[in-house]
């Protein structure tokens, strides 16, 4: 029996750490192979392919299952005796309209490695496989549950053996050092695993030195990196005497619980850039976090994200559309998270994912949702669809001008003095009327701020400059000059002589403004006075930045 194990990945860049697992564990199964797609592929030449196989297992998530149907229906046109076995979360819940399909043969719900195994060894007698949903005499039957995969059975293995090891330098590789988390977050498919279990140390560790001399990028995917103190201490000990250049670890951790001894470790001997953290900070409203099972102190949260920003990058994440969560609540959280000014924040949209509590008591809080992947809101009896659709854009606004890095300075001026939400909020309402989200211009976004900016801001002066600031430091090389105008030409000259800078080498423009910039910099605060602002570029990389008192010469 030829069998391929598959997937559609949402990006090149992504792996997928199952089919590997599979494969590694039952590569001595003659006929099985292994491939990955992505979602953007073409579906007939992705159909193609599978075609001729006996069996074609797909692993399941919200952002390919509608994909993945799709190649099934097209794989079935192609050859109708090919069978399709699809596992993975999203079909491992609320699946008989799926099972249903005629594209569709069988479906493994739950964890694979047991059903999966017993799948191979014993098809086509498969009614006795466990976990497994499947059609027989036009009637859908359920298998019982497959005993829990001890994980002790992954010790001497490494689910990246059979990749090309030049191949995954440019990819993002996964890690799981646990299963299951501590937590019942009502709204997350991992609060239905509450017994958390881990893999063999040793062979953590061994895949990690593999990772890191071959890779770059390792994703942790742990739901609770730091639950306990001591493996994660131990995990980043090892990290920092094994790590080669250019290595970048990625941990989801949650914030109040880390331990002091983490947090001076981190302090006392972590390189700055070698980690980043994921944080899901959800909500600051305790009464929106009760209502999903989820505890969260945003306090210690904050203290610990201050303590290790200089360390860590930080990506935080918000929801919106939590039940008790209304419009000022969600402002309020919005405006209390951006004032920690993490590299990345991230605002998502609660999605009803099946098998979660939230999804099956959605008619206690009036809750619409889309009924197709991604499940996203739609409303609620705390919002409206208006005021959803309005969040939308204030998240927009906010991936194009923060999380993208284009108007740093801007915005934290803006979180400092105003309010953040309604600017961001004004501004993605105003962006669409002048461009497009997703198609435009680097002089698009500039203009169009520049333009909100005056026309609400207008008694402004900081605004304007901090806007033409992070302009010019968008550019490699010298950029069209723009919104604020450079001084006149005998004096930018006098001032690159008498500044000793080498106009042979570097390329700069020279802005007039009214605040001191490094001040800016390092506290925040606005001095006012008059000076110049030399932006020197080297063609390669991102300006240096130089502010000179005008008055003042070296």
């Amino acid at each position: 029996m030829r069998t391929l194990l598959t997937t559609l990945n949402a990006k090149y860049i992504h792996i997928n750490l199952a089919i590997r697992l599979l494969y590694e564990l039952n590569k001595d199964n003659k006929g099985l192979e292994w491939k990955e797609f992505t979602i953007k592929e073409s579906k007939e030449g992705i159909a193609e392919f599978c075609k001729d196989f006996d069996v074609v297992a797909f692993s399941c998530y919200i952002w390919n299952i509608t994909q993945t149907l799709a190649v099934a229906r097209l794989i079935k046109a192609l050859n109708p005796n090919t069978k399709i076995l699809l596992g993975g979360p999203e079909v491992s819940y609320e699946y008989h309209d799926i099972i249903n399909l005629p594209e569709v043969d069988y479906i493994i719900t739950g964890e694979g490695e047991t059903p999966f195994k017993l799948f191979l060894d014993n098809y086509p007698n498969i009614e006795n496989v466990p976990n497994l949903v499947f059609k027989t005499n036009d009637k859908v039957k359920e298998n019982l549950p497959a005993p829990m995969f001890e994980l002790v059975n992954y010790t001497n293995f490494n689910p990246y053996i059979n990749d090309k090891p030049e191949d995954l330098y440019n990819k993002v590789c996964y890690v799981e050092t646990s299963r299951g988390c501590p937590y019942k977050c009502e709204f997350c498919l991992a609060s239905l695993d509450n017994k958390v279990r881990t893999l063999p140390i040793a062979d953590i560790k061994a895949n990690l030195l593999y990772l890191m001399e071959h890779g770059r990028v390792i994703k942790f995917l742990d739901r609770t990196f730091n639950v306990k103190k001591d493996f994660t201490i131990d995990m980043f000990e090892f990290i920092l005497a094994n790590h080669k250049p250019n290595n970048v670890f990625q941990f989801e951790i949650t914030a109040d619980i880390v331990h002091p001894d983490i947090v001076a470790f981190i302090q006392q001997k972590v390189p700055k850039g070698l980690f980043r953290f994921e944080i899901g900070i959800q909500t600051v409203n305790q009464q929106a976090n009760l209502q999903v099972s989820r505890k969260q102190n945003f306090d210690k949260t904050s203290a610990v994200i201050k303590k290790l920003d200089d360390k860590i990058e930080m990506h935080l994440d918000l929801i919106v559309g939590l039940p008790l969560d209304y419009w000022n609540d969600i402002k309020y959280s919005i405006e209390e998270v951006f004032k920690l000014f993490p590299p990345e924040l991230q605002l998502g949209f609660l999605k009803f994912l099946k098998g979660t509590p939230m999804r099956q008591k959605y008619k206690e809080h009036e809750y619409v949702f889309d009924l197709l992947p991604p499940y996203q809101i739609i409303k609620s009896k705390y919002l409206t669809e208006n005021e959803l659709l309005q969040i939308t854009y204030l998240e927009e606004a906010l991936e194009i001008y923060w999380n993208k890095g284009r108007a740093l300075n801007t915005l934290k001026y803006i979180a400092l003095h105003y309010s953040i939400f309604d600017f961001l909020l004004g501004l993605g309402n105003y962006f669409i009327t002048k461009s497009n989200f997703h198609k435009h211009s680097l002089t698009d976004i500039f203009t169009i701020i520049n333009e909100f900016a005056k026309i609400n801001y207008a008694n402004d002066s900081t605004l304007p400059q901090l806007i033409a600031i992070d302009y010019y430091l968008q550019a490699n090389i010298k950029p069209k000059t723009l919104f604020i105008e450079e001084i006149e030409r005998t004096e930018k000259t006098d001032l690159i002589t008498q500044l000793h800078l080498n106009h042979h080498k570097f390329r700069f423009i020279i802005i007039p403004i009214n605040f001191n910039f490094d001040a800016w910099q390092q506290t925040k605060t606005i001095e006012t006075g008059n000076f110049n602002l030399i932006f020197q570029y080297n063609g390669v990389t991102k300006p240096a930045v130089i502010c000179h008192s005008i008055g003042v010469f070296v």
